[in-house]
């Protein structure tokens, strides 16, 4: 199969609906750590890397790795990567789209007899979104060599800890830090992703170079008020945790827009014992705050918790903040931007340059070895983490043409 016979996107969305068929829930796409519908995941896409040519296993956080021998013995190695799980009622294209691109064309090299003096590596990592146990990055951490074991201690909604889970596959967790690849040995992480944003679509674009992924801060917040009955307390003597927690809903918004880059998110709330007719006494909410570099991100966390002390003050409130992430911005690599941008002027496109407001496993190999990213025009306005996410077959096929001549312009 010619990699310039259009083939190569039609086959990676042939695999995205193959691979959406494993599922948490049905009707929708939900593929989370370590489910069994994860756990088949797994088993499907290390039969389709054997089947391109690579070796093959499943290692012990639940990664997907293929590697690709080079021409000659050698430790040197590109990396390429993305995740599988996802989200619930995902779309079928986050995160799966760079490993199925990554898989296509190393099936083609493969097929036409093509290596190169480095290995490449193609990881499916086990889990970025961090649904599970509020943890992201357990995959490509652990191959950085960065894992938290922390993190272990972390128990899902049915009291699972993390270390359990892991256990639970066969796999001792105090052996997660034998994942990780030796730095001297890395020679690049490349990482193919669906826009999850609609600059490409709204300038015509079907390809654009990442130049910088967005730092993050994820918070935990629970306001305690005072319960009573919704229809004896006068509003002026409430201590309404709910309102409490509106009001900083509201701030959040009001101090991360119109910022270049900046934007705060409240992604869950949460009235525990919540009924009609009672005055919420106790509101817990998701925080998310992140920009293009850290300073950026870190003013607009102070505002924001000086005003959440206000607004706890005005309300008779009380509000405990958890930090449950932390991540820098990380600066993808000039090197392999000009690589991803020359191979995209290859193909007769003008390279877009553009920033990546959503955090990727990319980030965990930004400060070890050269890292870079390819966006992929996103469809329907360009909504992601939604079953209504698509990705053309064409745009698909440039992306993996694109990839190809990368990694065939490696290391001239």
């Amino acid at each position: 199969m010619s990699a310039t016979s259009g083939m190569l996107g039609a086959r990676i969305l042939e695999l995205a609906d193959r691979l959406a068929a494993h599922s948490d829930l049905p009707g929708a796409l939900s593929c989370t750590y370590l489910t069994p519908a994860h756990r088949a995941s797994a088993k499907e896409l290390a039969q389709w890397m054997q089947a391109a040519g690579m070796a093959v296993s499943i290692d012990g956080v639940g990664n997907v790795v293929g590697r690709y021998t080079a021409a000659q013995a050698t430790n040197r190695t590109v990396i390429i990567g993305s995740h599988y799980d996802t989200v619930v009622d995902a779309g079928k294209y986050d995160g799966r789209l760079g490993i199925l691109t990554g898989l296509v064309v190393i099936d083609h090299l493969n097929r036409t007899g093509r290596r190169f003096p480095f290995a490449v590596e193609l990881i499916g990592f086990a889990e970025e979104e961090g649904l599970r146990f509020s943890a992201s990055y357990i995959g490509s951490t652990a191959v950085a060599g960065s894992f938290d074991r922390g993190l272990l201690a972390r128990r899902d909604r049915d009291g699972v800890s993390l270390a359990e889970a892991i256990s639970a596959t066969g796999f001792d967790p105090a052996d997660i830090p034998k994942l990780a690849r030796a730095r001297q040995d890395l020679a690049g992480y490349l990482e193919v992703h669906i826009e999850q944003g609609p600059v490409l679509l709204q300038e015509g674009l079907p390809l654009g170079v990442v130049t910088a992924i967005a730092g993050n801060c994820r918070y935990w917040l629970t306001v305690s008020g005072q319960a009573g009955h919704a229809g004896t307390v006068p509003m002026g003597f409430r201590r309404d945790a709910v309102a409490a927690a509106a009001d900083i809903v509201l701030a959040v918004e009001h101090r991360c827009s119109n910022v270049p880059t900046l934007v705060g998110t409240v992604g869950r709330i949460e009235v525990p014992g919540g009924a009609t007719n009672v005055i919420p006494g106790r509101c817990e909410l998701s925080l998310d705050i992140r920009a293009g570099d850290d300073v950026t991100r870190d003013a607009a966390i102070a505002d924001v918790r000086a005003e959440i002390d206000a607004i706890a003050q005005r309300r008779g409130v009380t509000v405990e903040i958890k930090e449950i992430q932390r991540m820098g911005a990380v600066a993808c690599s000039a090197r392999v931007q000009t690589l991803f941008a020359d191979a995209i002027a290859r193909t007769g496109i003008t390279p877009r340059f553009l920033p990546s407001g959503a955090g990727h496993d990319a980030v965990n190999f930004g400060g070890i070895t050269d890292t870079g990213m390819l966006f992929v025009r996103c469809g329907n306005g360009g909504v992601s983490h939604s079953p209504r996410e698509i990705v053309t077959a064409e745009d698909a096929d440039l992306g993996a043409r694109v990839l190809l001549d990368v990694l065939q312009h490696y290391e001239e």
